[in-house]
């Protein structure tokens, strides 16, 4: 997978934490990989075979630093 102007990120050998912590399945599962040069993949834990976003350091520091923020909470 190419990212960030080219960079290529192998997502092969990813090893994914799904949330909730036990693994089980929910309406609400997504899996986090941490990958090669700090990148960051992020898929849904129901369909595990679908897209990855994968994000570079500075996305994904910019997006957790919004989730603590309180930027992604529902009204």
């Amino acid at each position: 997978m190419s990212v960030d102007n080219g960079t290529n990120v192998d997502l092969s050998g990813a090893e994914w934490l799904s949330s909730p912590p036990d693994g089980a399945p929910s309406s609400d599962s997504v899996e986090i990989a941490m990958l090669a040069e700090g990148h960051v993949g992020m898929r849904d834990g129901k369909n595990p075979d679908g897209p990855v976003l994968v994000f570079t350091p500075g996305e994904w520091a910019a997006f957790t630093a919004g989730v603590r923020d309180g930027e992604f909470d529902r009204p």
